[in-house]
Protein backbone atom coordinates (compact mmCIF):
# COMPACT_ATOMS: atom_id res chain seq x y z
CA UNK A 1 0.00 0.00 0.00
CA UNK A 2 1.35 3.33 -0.47
CA UNK A 3 -0.47 6.30 1.75
CA UNK A 4 0.69 9.63 2.43
CA UNK A 5 0.62 11.98 5.62
CA UNK A 6 -3.06 13.84 5.32
CA UNK A 7 -3.05 15.89 8.18
CA UNK A 8 -1.29 15.02 12.15
CA UNK A 9 -3.43 11.83 12.80
CA UNK A 10 -4.96 10.69 8.96
CA UNK A 11 -3.17 8.71 5.93
CA UNK A 12 -4.55 9.18 2.48
CA UNK A 13 -4.14 6.55 0.43
CA UNK A 14 -3.27 6.47 -3.09
CA UNK A 15 -2.37 2.62 -4.02
CA UNK A 16 -4.71 0.21 -1.56
CA UNK A 17 -8.07 1.39 -1.59
CA UNK A 18 -9.70 -1.73 -2.95
CA UNK A 19 -7.39 -4.45 -0.82
CA UNK A 20 -8.59 -2.36 2.52
CA UNK A 21 -11.81 -1.49 1.34
CA UNK A 22 -12.40 -5.35 1.23
CA UNK A 23 -10.99 -6.09 4.16
CA UNK A 24 -12.79 -3.88 5.85
CA UNK A 25 -15.97 -5.73 4.25
CA UNK A 26 -14.88 -8.74 5.23
CA UNK A 27 -14.08 -7.79 9.14
CA UNK A 28 -17.83 -6.20 9.10
CA UNK A 29 -19.29 -9.33 7.43
CA UNK A 30 -17.16 -11.72 10.87
CA UNK A 31 -18.40 -8.68 13.47
CA UNK A 32 -21.73 -9.71 12.35
CA UNK A 33 -21.56 -13.71 12.02
CA UNK A 34 -19.98 -13.36 15.84
CA UNK A 35 -23.33 -10.84 16.77
CA UNK A 36 -25.60 -13.20 15.69
CA UNK A 37 -24.29 -15.96 16.99
CA UNK A 38 -24.17 -14.20 20.48
CA UNK A 39 -20.97 -13.73 21.09
CA UNK A 40 -20.87 -9.98 21.96
CA UNK A 41 -17.20 -9.32 23.07
CA UNK A 42 -15.86 -10.89 19.91
CA UNK A 43 -17.95 -8.96 17.56
CA UNK A 44 -17.38 -5.63 19.72
CA UNK A 45 -13.42 -6.89 19.58
CA UNK A 46 -13.76 -6.66 15.73
CA UNK A 47 -15.72 -3.64 15.40
CA UNK A 48 -12.88 -1.58 17.19
CA UNK A 49 -11.27 -2.55 14.42
CA UNK A 50 -13.53 -0.58 12.41
CA UNK A 51 -14.38 2.17 14.55
CA UNK A 52 -13.19 3.88 17.27
CA UNK A 53 -12.77 7.13 19.24
CA UNK A 54 -10.90 10.02 18.25
CA UNK A 55 -8.89 12.29 20.37
CA UNK A 56 -11.73 14.15 21.00
CA UNK A 57 -13.42 10.71 21.95
CA UNK A 58 -16.10 11.33 18.77
CA UNK A 59 -16.36 7.79 17.13
CA UNK A 60 -14.88 7.67 13.66
CA UNK A 61 -14.40 4.91 10.75
CA UNK A 62 -11.11 4.03 10.21
CA UNK A 63 -11.67 3.52 6.68
CA UNK A 64 -13.76 7.15 5.41
CA UNK A 65 -13.98 6.67 1.52
CA UNK A 66 -15.80 10.05 -0.05
CA UNK A 67 -17.05 8.12 -3.02
CA UNK A 68 -19.63 6.06 -1.87
CA UNK A 69 -20.61 8.10 1.13
CA UNK A 70 -22.80 7.56 2.96
CA UNK A 71 -23.65 4.34 1.75
CA UNK A 72 -20.55 2.37 2.82
CA UNK A 73 -20.36 3.73 6.18
CA UNK A 74 -24.15 3.58 7.15
CA UNK A 75 -24.71 0.29 5.39
CA UNK A 76 -22.02 -1.62 5.91
CA UNK A 77 -19.37 -0.28 8.42
CA UNK A 78 -22.11 0.62 10.99
CA UNK A 79 -23.13 -1.85 14.02
CA UNK A 80 -26.65 -2.44 13.75
CA UNK A 81 -29.30 -1.27 11.01
CA UNK A 82 -28.60 1.18 8.99
CA UNK A 83 -30.50 4.16 9.23
CA UNK A 84 -30.51 5.66 5.92
CA UNK A 85 -32.70 4.74 2.86
CA UNK A 86 -29.83 5.03 -0.03
CA UNK A 87 -30.72 4.29 -3.69
CA UNK A 88 -26.90 2.53 -4.14
CA UNK A 89 -25.52 3.38 -7.25
CA UNK A 90 -22.75 1.28 -9.49
CA UNK A 91 -19.94 1.29 -7.05
CA UNK A 92 -22.07 1.16 -3.61
CA UNK A 93 -23.88 -1.89 -5.78
CA UNK A 94 -20.50 -3.36 -6.25
CA UNK A 95 -19.86 -2.92 -2.39
CA UNK A 96 -23.22 -4.54 -1.51
CA UNK A 97 -22.58 -7.62 -3.75
CA UNK A 98 -18.85 -8.05 -2.06
CA UNK A 99 -20.47 -8.08 1.03
CA UNK A 100 -23.39 -10.30 0.20
CA UNK A 101 -20.40 -12.71 -1.27
CA UNK A 102 -18.56 -12.59 1.58
CA UNK A 103 -21.49 -13.14 4.32
CA UNK A 104 -22.82 -16.49 1.81
CA UNK A 105 -19.21 -17.76 2.14
CA UNK A 106 -18.77 -17.17 6.17
CA UNK A 107 -22.70 -18.40 6.28
CA UNK A 108 -21.71 -21.82 4.59
CA UNK A 109 -18.67 -22.33 7.03
CA UNK A 110 -20.97 -22.09 9.81
CA UNK A 111 -23.64 -24.24 8.13
CA UNK A 112 -21.38 -26.72 7.76
CA UNK A 113 -20.44 -26.89 11.78
CA UNK A 114 -24.10 -27.21 12.25
CA UNK A 115 -24.86 -30.35 10.17
CA UNK A 116 -21.74 -32.05 10.91
CA UNK A 117 -23.06 -34.83 13.04
CA UNK A 118 -19.31 -35.54 14.04
CA UNK A 119 -19.64 -32.33 16.35
CA UNK A 120 -21.57 -32.55 19.49
CA UNK A 121 -24.71 -30.56 19.65
CA UNK A 122 -23.44 -29.07 22.99
CA UNK A 123 -19.97 -28.30 21.15
CA UNK A 124 -21.58 -26.90 18.31
CA UNK A 125 -21.66 -23.04 19.58
CA UNK A 126 -17.75 -23.24 20.42
CA UNK A 127 -16.88 -24.58 17.20
CA UNK A 128 -18.95 -21.91 15.27
CA UNK A 129 -16.57 -19.41 18.10
CA UNK A 130 -13.36 -21.43 16.74
CA UNK A 131 -13.88 -21.74 13.12
CA UNK A 132 -14.81 -17.46 12.76
CA UNK A 133 -12.02 -16.36 15.34
CA UNK A 134 -9.97 -18.56 12.86
CA UNK A 135 -10.81 -16.21 10.20
CA UNK A 136 -10.76 -13.36 12.07
CA UNK A 137 -6.75 -14.18 12.20
CA UNK A 138 -6.11 -15.04 9.18
CA UNK A 139 -6.93 -11.77 7.72
CA UNK A 140 -5.48 -9.96 10.15
CA UNK A 141 -2.53 -11.90 9.90
CA UNK A 142 -1.85 -10.66 6.23
CA UNK A 143 1.68 -9.44 5.40
CA UNK A 144 1.74 -5.48 4.56
CA UNK A 145 4.48 -3.70 2.12
CA UNK A 146 3.39 -0.17 3.31
CA UNK A 147 5.50 2.63 1.80
CA UNK A 148 4.85 6.00 3.65
CA UNK A 149 5.22 8.88 2.32
CA UNK A 150 5.69 12.79 3.61
CA UNK A 151 3.18 14.42 0.71
CA UNK A 152 1.07 13.78 -1.93
CA UNK A 153 3.14 14.49 -4.72
CA UNK A 154 5.62 11.90 -4.21
CA UNK A 155 3.00 9.10 -3.21
CA UNK A 156 1.77 9.12 -6.69
CA UNK A 157 5.35 9.45 -8.28
CA UNK A 158 5.73 6.10 -6.16
CA UNK A 159 2.39 5.07 -7.33
CA UNK A 160 2.97 5.34 -11.38
CA UNK A 161 6.53 3.71 -10.86
CA UNK A 162 5.34 1.09 -8.71
CA UNK A 163 2.70 0.35 -11.65
CA UNK A 164 4.97 0.44 -14.52
CA UNK A 165 5.16 -3.38 -14.05
CA UNK A 166 3.06 -6.22 -14.25
CA UNK A 167 -0.99 -5.22 -14.96
CA UNK A 168 -1.64 -2.03 -16.94
CA UNK A 169 -3.08 0.68 -14.78
CA UNK A 170 -6.61 1.93 -15.79
CA UNK A 171 -6.47 4.92 -17.96
CA UNK A 172 -9.18 6.29 -15.21
CA UNK A 173 -6.39 5.89 -12.31
CA UNK A 174 -3.40 7.62 -14.12
CA UNK A 175 -5.51 10.44 -15.11
CA UNK A 176 -6.65 11.13 -11.75
CA UNK A 177 -3.26 10.61 -10.14
CA UNK A 178 -1.75 13.03 -12.51
CA UNK A 179 -4.40 15.98 -11.99
CA UNK A 180 -4.72 15.36 -7.99
CA UNK A 181 -0.72 16.03 -8.33
CA UNK A 182 -1.17 18.73 -10.43
CA UNK A 183 -4.29 20.96 -9.47
CA UNK A 184 -3.75 22.60 -5.84
CA UNK A 185 -6.58 23.40 -3.67
CA UNK A 186 -7.05 27.22 -2.93
CA UNK A 187 -9.02 25.71 0.47
CA UNK A 188 -7.69 23.43 2.83
CA UNK A 189 -10.97 22.08 3.99
CA UNK A 190 -12.32 21.58 0.52
CA UNK A 191 -10.98 19.38 -1.76
CA UNK A 192 -12.48 20.88 -5.30
CA UNK A 193 -10.37 18.57 -7.60
CA UNK A 194 -11.26 15.35 -5.54
CA UNK A 195 -15.13 16.69 -5.82
CA UNK A 196 -14.83 17.43 -9.70
CA UNK A 197 -13.12 14.05 -10.33
CA UNK A 198 -15.99 12.02 -8.05
CA UNK A 199 -18.83 14.23 -10.19
CA UNK A 200 -17.12 12.65 -13.42
CA UNK A 201 -17.10 9.21 -11.47
CA UNK A 202 -20.72 9.84 -10.77
CA UNK A 203 -22.20 11.30 -14.39
CA UNK A 204 -20.04 8.70 -16.19
CA UNK A 205 -20.61 5.42 -13.88
CA UNK A 206 -24.59 5.92 -13.18
CA UNK A 207 -25.62 5.40 -16.40
CA UNK A 208 -27.55 2.67 -17.52
CA UNK A 209 -25.66 2.30 -20.98
CA UNK A 210 -22.82 0.35 -21.61
CA UNK A 211 -19.97 3.43 -21.18
CA UNK A 212 -17.03 3.57 -18.97
CA UNK A 213 -14.38 6.50 -17.48
CA UNK A 214 -11.85 4.82 -19.24
CA UNK A 215 -14.05 4.97 -22.98
CA UNK A 216 -14.49 8.53 -21.67
CA UNK A 217 -11.20 9.48 -21.17
CA UNK A 218 -10.19 7.97 -24.66
CA UNK A 219 -12.79 9.60 -26.87
CA UNK A 220 -12.39 12.67 -25.07
CA UNK A 221 -8.99 12.98 -26.08
CA UNK A 222 -9.66 12.01 -29.55
CA UNK A 223 -12.16 14.76 -29.52
CA UNK A 224 -9.45 17.37 -28.98
CA UNK A 225 -5.88 16.05 -29.03
CA UNK A 226 -3.89 13.25 -31.82
CA UNK A 227 -5.00 10.10 -33.04
CA UNK A 228 -3.10 7.24 -30.93
CA UNK A 229 -4.15 4.05 -29.23
CA UNK A 230 -6.10 4.24 -25.76
CA UNK A 231 -2.44 3.00 -23.96
CA UNK A 232 -0.11 5.88 -25.97
CA UNK A 233 -3.15 8.27 -24.33
CA UNK A 234 -1.72 8.70 -21.04
CA UNK A 235 2.31 9.98 -21.82
CA UNK A 236 1.33 12.33 -24.39
CA UNK A 237 -1.60 13.52 -21.60
CA UNK A 238 1.46 14.39 -19.37
CA UNK A 239 3.08 16.16 -21.82
CA UNK A 240 -0.12 18.53 -22.42
CA UNK A 241 -1.46 18.62 -19.20
CA UNK A 242 0.63 20.15 -16.75
CA UNK A 243 0.25 22.68 -13.74
CA UNK A 244 -0.34 25.74 -15.71
CA UNK A 245 -3.41 24.68 -17.35
CA UNK A 246 -4.46 21.05 -15.58
CA UNK A 247 -7.69 22.81 -13.84
CA UNK A 248 -8.77 24.17 -16.73
CA UNK A 249 -8.42 20.37 -18.07
CA UNK A 250 -10.41 19.32 -15.18
CA UNK A 251 -12.65 21.29 -15.73
CA UNK A 252 -13.54 20.38 -19.33
CA UNK A 253 -13.40 16.98 -18.47
CA UNK A 254 -16.23 17.36 -16.38
CA UNK A 255 -18.43 19.25 -18.99
CA UNK A 256 -17.67 17.25 -21.52
CA UNK A 257 -18.95 14.18 -19.24
CA UNK A 258 -22.85 15.34 -19.28
CA UNK A 259 -21.71 15.47 -23.29
CA UNK A 260 -20.49 12.15 -23.44
CA UNK A 261 -23.52 10.56 -21.48
CA UNK A 262 -26.11 12.40 -23.69
CA UNK A 263 -24.67 10.91 -26.82
CA UNK A 264 -25.02 6.97 -25.17
CA UNK A 265 -27.90 7.89 -23.47
CA UNK A 266 -30.22 10.99 -24.96
CA UNK A 267 -33.02 11.04 -22.65
CA UNK A 268 -30.11 12.32 -20.07
CA UNK A 269 -29.35 15.06 -22.50
CA UNK A 270 -32.43 16.40 -22.08
CA UNK A 271 -32.85 17.17 -25.61
CA UNK A 272 -36.00 19.91 -26.12
CA UNK A 273 -38.63 19.13 -28.81
CA UNK A 274 -37.61 21.55 -31.21
CA UNK A 275 -33.72 19.24 -30.91
CA UNK A 276 -36.17 16.01 -31.13
CA UNK A 277 -34.49 15.34 -34.65
CA UNK A 278 -30.99 15.49 -33.05
CA UNK A 279 -31.71 13.22 -29.96
CA UNK A 280 -33.63 10.37 -32.57
CA UNK A 281 -30.40 10.43 -34.43
CA UNK A 282 -27.99 9.69 -31.21
CA UNK A 283 -30.76 7.05 -30.39
CA UNK A 284 -30.23 5.26 -33.96
CA UNK A 285 -26.53 5.57 -33.35
CA UNK A 286 -26.50 3.56 -30.14
CA UNK A 287 -28.95 1.15 -31.95
CA UNK A 288 -26.42 0.31 -34.37
CA UNK A 289 -23.80 -0.40 -31.98
CA UNK A 290 -21.09 1.79 -33.67
CA UNK A 291 -18.33 3.93 -31.52
CA UNK A 292 -16.06 5.13 -34.24
CA UNK A 293 -18.29 7.88 -34.80
CA UNK A 294 -18.09 8.83 -31.04
CA UNK A 295 -15.25 11.36 -31.33
CA UNK A 296 -16.88 13.39 -33.64
CA UNK A 297 -20.59 13.55 -32.40
CA UNK A 298 -18.73 14.32 -29.00
CA UNK A 299 -17.40 17.48 -30.66
CA UNK A 300 -20.63 18.28 -32.64
CA UNK A 301 -22.51 18.09 -29.24
CA UNK A 302 -19.78 19.80 -27.68
CA UNK A 303 -19.67 23.21 -30.43
CA UNK A 304 -23.47 23.06 -30.54
CA UNK A 305 -23.84 23.47 -26.45
CA UNK A 306 -21.19 25.90 -26.66
CA UNK A 307 -22.78 27.54 -29.68
CA UNK A 308 -20.25 27.15 -32.37
CA UNK A 309 -22.73 25.53 -34.52
CA UNK A 310 -26.59 26.21 -34.79
CA UNK A 311 -29.27 23.54 -34.22
CA UNK A 312 -29.82 22.95 -37.96
CA UNK A 313 -25.90 22.07 -38.86
CA UNK A 314 -26.21 19.88 -35.47
CA UNK A 315 -28.90 17.65 -36.83
CA UNK A 316 -27.89 17.82 -40.57
CA UNK A 317 -24.53 16.41 -39.14
CA UNK A 318 -25.55 14.09 -37.08
CA UNK A 319 -28.08 12.83 -39.22
CA UNK A 320 -25.96 11.92 -42.54
CA UNK A 321 -23.57 10.31 -39.70
CA UNK A 322 -27.12 7.80 -39.05
CA UNK A 323 -27.40 7.73 -42.09
CA UNK A 324 -23.97 6.21 -43.07
CA UNK A 325 -23.63 3.95 -40.46
CA UNK A 326 -27.05 2.40 -41.44
CA UNK A 327 -25.95 1.54 -44.82
CA UNK A 328 -22.24 0.63 -43.67
CA UNK A 329 -22.75 -0.84 -40.24
CA UNK A 330 -26.87 -1.76 -39.63
CA UNK A 331 -27.08 -3.39 -43.12
CA UNK A 332 -23.82 -4.23 -44.67
CA UNK A 333 -21.88 -4.96 -41.48
CA UNK A 334 -18.96 -3.47 -43.36
CA UNK A 335 -15.33 -3.76 -41.11
CA UNK A 336 -14.13 -0.43 -40.58
CA UNK A 337 -10.83 0.40 -40.78
CA UNK A 338 -8.65 2.43 -38.97
CA UNK A 339 -8.71 5.08 -41.89
CA UNK A 340 -12.75 6.05 -40.67
CA UNK A 341 -12.14 6.21 -36.98
CA UNK A 342 -9.26 8.54 -38.04
CA UNK A 343 -10.88 10.31 -40.35
CA UNK A 344 -13.33 10.92 -37.38
CA UNK A 345 -10.99 11.92 -35.05
CA UNK A 346 -9.64 14.21 -37.36
CA UNK A 347 -13.01 15.98 -38.02
CA UNK A 348 -13.52 16.18 -34.14
CA UNK A 349 -10.05 18.08 -33.57
CA UNK A 350 -10.80 20.24 -36.50
CA UNK A 351 -14.16 20.79 -35.29
CA UNK A 352 -12.99 21.68 -31.52
CA UNK A 353 -10.61 24.28 -33.02
CA UNK A 354 -12.50 26.23 -35.59
CA UNK A 355 -12.55 30.21 -35.29
CA UNK A 356 -16.33 30.42 -36.49
CA UNK A 357 -18.94 28.90 -37.88
CA UNK A 358 -18.73 29.70 -41.09
CA UNK A 359 -15.23 27.43 -40.44
CA UNK A 360 -17.63 24.73 -38.85
CA UNK A 361 -20.09 24.60 -41.57
CA UNK A 362 -17.45 24.36 -44.32
CA UNK A 363 -16.11 20.78 -41.59
CA UNK A 364 -19.04 19.08 -41.69
CA UNK A 365 -20.09 19.59 -45.44
CA UNK A 366 -16.13 17.95 -45.61
CA UNK A 367 -17.19 14.99 -43.49
CA UNK A 368 -20.56 14.54 -45.30
CA UNK A 369 -18.41 14.08 -48.69
CA UNK A 370 -15.66 12.10 -47.48
CA UNK A 371 -18.45 9.62 -45.60
CA UNK A 372 -20.24 9.70 -48.81
CA UNK A 373 -16.91 8.29 -50.79
CA UNK A 374 -17.56 5.55 -48.15
CA UNK A 375 -21.09 4.61 -48.66
CA UNK A 376 -21.47 0.54 -50.23
CA UNK A 377 -22.79 0.08 -53.36
CA UNK A 378 -26.71 -0.69 -54.16
CA UNK A 379 -25.89 -4.19 -55.35
CA UNK A 380 -24.01 -4.96 -51.71
CA UNK A 381 -27.22 -2.94 -50.00
CA UNK A 382 -29.71 -4.72 -51.32
CA UNK A 383 -28.13 -8.02 -51.36
CA UNK A 384 -27.67 -7.80 -47.56
CA UNK A 385 -30.88 -6.22 -46.96
CA UNK A 386 -33.09 -9.09 -46.78
CA UNK A 387 -30.78 -10.38 -43.92
CA UNK A 388 -32.73 -8.23 -41.58
CA UNK A 389 -35.65 -10.19 -40.59
CA UNK A 390 -37.84 -10.75 -37.39
CA UNK A 391 -40.36 -13.48 -36.25
CA UNK A 392 -41.14 -14.40 -32.66
CA UNK A 393 -38.53 -16.91 -33.19
CA UNK A 394 -35.53 -15.07 -34.44
CA UNK A 395 -35.81 -11.62 -32.25
CA UNK A 396 -32.61 -10.38 -31.90
CA UNK A 397 -33.03 -7.38 -34.75
CA UNK A 398 -36.19 -6.77 -33.68
CA UNK A 399 -35.54 -2.97 -32.36
CA UNK A 400 -33.51 -2.58 -36.19
CA UNK A 401 -36.47 -3.66 -37.93
CA UNK A 402 -38.94 -1.45 -36.08
CA UNK A 403 -36.26 1.67 -36.66
CA UNK A 404 -36.25 0.76 -40.38
CA UNK A 405 -40.67 0.37 -40.57
CA UNK A 406 -40.89 3.66 -38.76
CA UNK A 407 -39.15 5.39 -41.53
CA UNK A 408 -40.73 3.86 -44.24
CA UNK A 409 -43.94 4.85 -42.62
CA UNK A 410 -43.00 7.92 -41.98
CA UNK A 411 -42.21 8.25 -45.85
CA UNK A 412 -46.15 7.50 -46.68
CA UNK A 413 -47.54 9.94 -43.82
CA UNK A 414 -45.33 12.84 -45.26
CA UNK A 415 -45.87 15.85 -42.12
CA UNK A 416 -48.44 13.42 -40.36
CA UNK A 417 -47.49 13.15 -36.44
CA UNK A 418 -47.09 9.73 -35.40
CA UNK A 419 -46.91 8.07 -31.65
CA UNK A 420 -44.75 5.07 -32.42
CA UNK A 421 -44.83 3.68 -29.00
CA UNK A 422 -48.57 3.02 -29.91
CA UNK A 423 -47.97 0.90 -32.94
CA UNK A 424 -46.70 -2.59 -33.49
CA UNK A 425 -45.32 -4.60 -36.38
CA UNK A 426 -47.76 -6.84 -38.42
CA UNK A 427 -46.42 -9.89 -40.20
CA UNK A 428 -48.49 -10.00 -43.21
CA UNK A 429 -47.92 -13.03 -44.58
CA UNK A 430 -48.93 -14.73 -40.69
CA UNK A 431 -45.98 -16.64 -38.52
CA UNK A 432 -47.90 -19.46 -38.59
CA UNK A 433 -46.95 -20.61 -41.91
CA UNK A 434 -43.75 -21.31 -40.66
CA UNK A 435 -45.66 -24.46 -39.18
CA UNK A 436 -46.51 -24.94 -42.67
CA UNK A 437 -42.70 -25.07 -44.03
CA UNK A 438 -41.92 -21.09 -44.93
CA UNK A 439 -38.47 -20.74 -43.05
CA UNK A 440 -38.04 -17.45 -40.26
CA UNK A 441 -35.94 -16.40 -42.96
CA UNK A 442 -39.05 -14.78 -45.60
CA UNK A 443 -41.43 -14.33 -43.07
CA UNK A 444 -39.52 -12.15 -40.91
CA UNK A 445 -38.45 -10.46 -44.25
CA UNK A 446 -38.89 -6.30 -44.30
CA UNK A 447 -40.87 -7.08 -47.05
CA UNK A 448 -43.62 -9.04 -45.21
CA UNK A 449 -43.80 -6.10 -42.35
CA UNK A 450 -45.88 -3.06 -42.03
CA UNK A 451 -46.42 -1.40 -38.58
CA UNK A 452 -49.97 -0.85 -37.43
CA UNK A 453 -51.94 0.59 -34.66
CA UNK A 454 -51.68 -1.68 -31.47
CA UNK A 455 -55.36 -1.71 -30.81
CA UNK A 456 -55.69 -3.12 -34.67
CA UNK A 457 -53.33 -6.12 -33.62
CA UNK A 458 -56.36 -8.93 -32.87
CA UNK A 459 -58.73 -7.98 -35.33
CA UNK A 460 -55.98 -8.71 -38.00
CA UNK A 461 -54.22 -11.92 -36.20
CA UNK A 462 -54.14 -14.92 -38.87
CA UNK A 463 -56.61 -13.11 -41.71
CA UNK A 464 -56.22 -13.60 -45.22
CA UNK A 465 -54.19 -11.11 -46.86
CA UNK A 466 -57.47 -10.13 -49.23
CA UNK A 467 -59.25 -9.14 -45.38
CA UNK A 468 -56.21 -7.66 -43.95
CA UNK A 469 -56.25 -4.83 -46.66
CA UNK A 470 -60.09 -4.27 -45.91
CA UNK A 471 -59.34 -3.97 -42.58
CA UNK A 472 -56.23 -1.56 -42.53
CA UNK A 473 -58.28 0.23 -45.40
CA UNK A 474 -60.71 0.92 -42.98
CA UNK A 475 -58.38 1.96 -40.10
CA UNK A 476 -56.91 3.92 -42.61
CA UNK A 477 -53.90 2.57 -42.20
CA UNK A 478 -51.49 3.59 -44.85
CA UNK A 479 -50.05 1.27 -47.27
CA UNK A 480 -46.99 1.39 -49.72
CA UNK A 481 -48.56 1.45 -53.58
CA UNK A 482 -47.30 -2.55 -54.11
CA UNK A 483 -49.28 -3.84 -51.40
CA UNK A 484 -52.47 -1.35 -52.41
CA UNK A 485 -52.04 -3.32 -55.98
CA UNK A 486 -51.11 -6.43 -54.84
CA UNK A 487 -54.08 -9.53 -54.63
CA UNK A 488 -52.29 -12.18 -53.24
CA UNK A 489 -49.51 -12.45 -50.87
CA UNK A 490 -46.97 -15.22 -50.80
CA UNK A 491 -43.33 -15.88 -50.58
CA UNK A 492 -42.12 -14.11 -53.79
CA UNK A 493 -44.61 -10.95 -53.01
CA UNK A 494 -42.31 -10.67 -49.59
CA UNK A 495 -39.40 -11.57 -51.57
CA UNK A 496 -40.29 -8.73 -54.53
CA UNK A 497 -41.60 -5.94 -51.97
CA UNK A 498 -38.23 -6.38 -49.64
CA UNK A 499 -35.88 -5.56 -52.59
CA UNK A 500 -38.12 -2.56 -53.52
CA UNK A 501 -37.91 -1.30 -50.13
CA UNK A 502 -33.84 -1.78 -50.18
CA UNK A 503 -33.50 0.25 -53.52
CA UNK A 504 -35.83 2.98 -51.84
CA UNK A 505 -33.87 3.13 -48.44
CA UNK A 506 -30.71 3.13 -50.30
CA UNK A 507 -31.43 5.62 -52.98
CA UNK A 508 -33.68 8.28 -51.21
CA UNK A 509 -34.83 7.74 -47.24
CA UNK A 510 -31.34 7.00 -45.95
CA UNK A 511 -29.18 8.32 -48.99
CA UNK A 512 -26.45 10.90 -47.68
Amino acid sequence: MVVYKDGKRYWGIVDGQQRLTTITIFLCVLRDAFEEFGFRDLAEGIHGLIERKNIDNSPEFILSPQSSYPYFQDHIQKQGKPELIIEPLKEEQNLKRAYDQLNKLVAAVVYSIQIDTSIAIDRKNDSTDQRLKEIRDTILDLKLILVQLDNEDDAYLIFETLNTRGKDLRLTDLVKNHLTRLVKNESASVDQTKIKWEEILRIIESSDTDISTDTFLYHFWLSRYEFMSAKKIFKSLKKKVGKDNAPAFLDELLENASFYRSIHEPSYGKWSKEERRAEKALQALMLFKVRQQIPSVLALVRAYKNNTIRKAQLEKALVFIEKFHFSFSAVTSQRSSGGISAMYASFARQLSTADDREQAVLLIQGLKRKLGDKVPSLDEFKALFPEIIYTDNVSKQKRLVRYILEGFHKDIEKAKTTDYSQMTIEHILPQKEIKNGIADEIIGQLGNMILIPAELNDELKDKSFRKKKAILANANVPLSETLQNATKWDENSIKQRTLEMAEQAYTRLWRI
